[in-house]
């Protein structure tokens, strides 16, 4: 089996443009075979964050982002619901609180990333501010631009110290938003997730779509690779994120831990 990680990775050095990905890519499989191979992947990322807990030599920051509506809360339900909750936490991202930004941009974020033997999610990340802050010239050119160094440096130290991170695109495509936009307005109990300010950024699809494509190109490294996930339909992204995971666990070859000493030989009266 070819490996998933190397098929929807972005190499090092590699130039993105989103049009090569198509959002709807199925892979051959089928929906019904995607929910099988979910469900016993399942099982084994449980296990596989289990030896993560227990060996406390890695932590695991998995980063979301993409458009609105691609489904950076559906992975969670579908995918991260596989940890157990004691050693996980997910972390969304929002508009900078007045104490945060009176610290560098990297500050919230650090104070979220998960320890060694830890699952963090982040729903949106550090890269808003190379993608929001950028498109809506909340900060001048010359101070983003200078951030895509400082976040290659900010994962290079996380890896450095035992956190592997994985970071996934959710590559949706403008007309599939749109059907969901609509979903959302259609049924009174999807009118929560509904935003008017989503539709402002929907007008500046091709500047953030340039945004992203930058931010692939400058930031996907050997210790903290991105991957561009087909997510049209929700059902394949949720498994290729989920072979990823497994994938990327499994290759740290985790053992567990043996017995402590003076524990052999005992006998429970």
């Amino acid at each position: 089996m070819a490996s998933t990680r190397k098929q929807f990775r972005v190499e090092p050095g590699a130039k993105v443009s989103l049009a090569d990905h198509d959002p709807a890519d199925t892979g051959g499989v089928t929906k019904k075979q995607a929910g099988e191979m979910v469900a016993e992947l399942q099982g084994r990322l449980n296990e596989l964050q289990e030896l993560l807990y227990a060996t406390e030599k890695y932590g695991l920051l998995v980063v979301l982002q993409g458009m609105d509506t691609s489904g950076k809360d559906g992975v969670i339900k579908h995918v991260v619901g596989a940890f157990n909750p004691q050693g996980c936490q997910v972390t969304a991202f929002k508009v900078p609180t007045a104490e945060e930004l009176a610290h560098d941009f990297l500050w919230r974020i650090h104070k979220a990333t998960p320890g060694r033997g830890q699952v963090g999610i982040f729903n949106r990340s550090h890269y808003e501010d190379v993608l929001v802050v950028r498109v809506e010239s909340l900060v001048p050119e010359p101070v983003w631009r200078k951030r895509y160094e400082a976040i290659r440096e900010f994962e290079e130290s996380l890896a450095e110290n035992g956190i592997v991170v994985v970071k996934f695109f959710l590559h949706i495509s403008k007309e599939e938003q749109r059907q969901r936009m609509e979903d959302r307005l259609a049924d009174r109990r999807e009118h929560w997730k509904f935003r008017v300010g989503d539709l402002k950024a929907r007008a500046k699809w091709d500047e953030y779509i340039a945004a992203y494509e930058d931010a692939l190109s400058r930031c996907s490294t050997e210790h903290a690779p991105w991957y561009i996930i087909p997510a049209d339909r929700k059902w394949y992204r949720n498994l290729v994120i989920s072979e990823i995971l497994a994938e990327t666990l499994g290759a740290l070859d985790m053992e567990w831990p043996p017995l402590e000493p003076g524990a052999e030989g005992i006998k429970i009266e």
